[in-house]
């Protein structure tokens, strides 16, 4: 595998930013990994942090790279820092730019990503599950697949008000206040149901949480929604909390269900 640490200015936050991501080599001789480099476009995973991370932290607390590295895709690791990957109230377009911006840059940059729906997927942990799902109920055009690891998914619900009791200015500067945030894009229930309501693609959805998390009866809430909304979504749960060693061995669950492998990657 190739990492390649890009630094680049973005148009619709007005500022330079960087990103870090994994291209596909064919490798034979790296002692103790292969690297394998599909045939033709690469599939695209486009993978997002929490809240107390930027986009270094995949590569510091997991093995990414190892896990993809026989898989022959591509891994997409940006920054939006605290913005919750929303265009915020303060100003700052971080949806926009994560769902319409950085993926046209990537595929301009990096001319062998895929541009197939089906070949894309949004996957993050907590701040960043709410993230993925976002990007796969809000863009579905882009991405055709959504996973969550212990993500943030109620946020018009016990999550805003949870996190809010400490950040307060903080989470109304991003979603204004609880009646701005029920119903809006920002509210992932509302999200799905405008969806289907507008008959349009929908994404496959993966979740996963640990009983011990804050954040499990959020999750639950979510799923059942997910559930009666007909959309196609594969959750699970297991004994865990929010820690970064759940979420490591829980990204190569992810990889396996959108590929639809069960390939060992470790």
């Amino acid at each position: 595998m190739a990492l390649m640490h890009v630094d680049f200015f973005s148009d619709v936050l007005g500022m330079g930013v960087n990103m870090d991501v994994i291209i596909p080599q064919e490798t034979s001789k790296q002692i103790g990994m292969e690297g394998r480099a599909a045939d033709g476009a690469y599939k695209t995973v486009y993978l997002l942090h929490g809240m107390s991370d930027d986009h270094t932290v995949w590569q510091r607390r997991t093995s990414i790279e190892r896990y993809v590295s026989r898989l022959g895709i591509a891994v997409v690791m940006p920054p939006t820092h605290l913005g919750f990957y929303t265009d915020t109230k303060y100003g700052m377009p971080y949806w926009t730019f994560i769902a319409e911006e950085l993926p046209r840059i990537c595929r301009e940059f990096f001319p062998r990503l895929s541009g197939r729906r089906e070949d894309t997927l949004a996957a993050g942990l907590s701040m960043g599950g709410y993230g993925a799902w976002k990007l796969g109920l809000g863009a579905s055009d882009t991405f055709g697949a959504a996973a969550s690891l212990s993500g943030a998914l109620d946020m018009a619900g016990g999550g805003h008000k949870r996190l809010a009791e400490e950040k307060k200015a903080l989470f109304q500067g991003i979603f204004g206040s609880e009646e701005e945030l029920k119903g809006s894009d920002n509210d992932l229930f509302a999200l799905a149901e405008r969806l289907v309501a507008g008959k349009k693609k929908r994404p496959r959805l993966y979740a996963w949480c640990g009983t011990e998390d804050f954040l499990y009866e959020d999750n639950l809430r979510a799923w059942e929604h997910m559930r009666k909304l007909g959309y196609d979504l594969t959750c699970e749960e297991s004994e865990g909390d929010h820690r970064w060693k759940y979420w490591d061995a829980k990204i190569q669950d992810v990889l396996r269900w959108w590929l639809g492998t069960e390939t060992d990657l470790q």
